[in-house]
């Protein structure tokens, strides 16, 4: 059975929407984390580039990330230099990362890449820390 783990409310007003509630990912939300789509699909190829960056600014090391990205509609995941956890075809994806994160050390990913109809937001981020020794 997975550890329980009590939703967080984070704010973030360069979202589509200002709040976003995270529950039952394992980590701690202990990153700032934004994300726009910075390339828009061209000649019908439906695929959408995000760009996320994340400030990670606490007293502890971080080598294992997660990002949950949430969309107002299913999105197809292409590719990343993470690695697809969950949510493939459906408006949440979960993506693993291992970084290797000093306490006030930035990540920016800008290749991550879905598929989705014309007109896809992005309605939540969040990027997690955590792992055997993390947070």
């Amino acid at each position: 059975m997975k550890k329980y783990v009590k939703p967080m409310a984070l704010s973030n007003n360069n979202l589509a929407e200002g709040v976003y509630m995270a529950s039952g990912a394992e980590g701690s939300a202990c990153y700032q984390a934004s994300a726009y789509i910075h390339q828009s699909p061209v000649n019908g190829d439906r695929t959408y580039r995000i760009q996320v960056n994340g400030k990670h600014d606490t007293t502890h090391t971080s080598s294992k990330q997660e990002l949950v990205l949430s969309f107002n509609m299913p999105v197809e995941y292409v590719s990343s230099s993470g690695t697809l956890l969950s949510g493939n075809n459906t408006p949440t994806i979960h993506i693993g990362y291992t970084y290797w994160n000093n306490p006030t050390d930035n990540i920016g990913l800008g290749d991550v890449c879905v598929k989705a109809d014309d007109g896809l937001t992005i309605t939540g981020c969040v990027l997690l820390c955590g792992g055997a020794g993390d947070c």
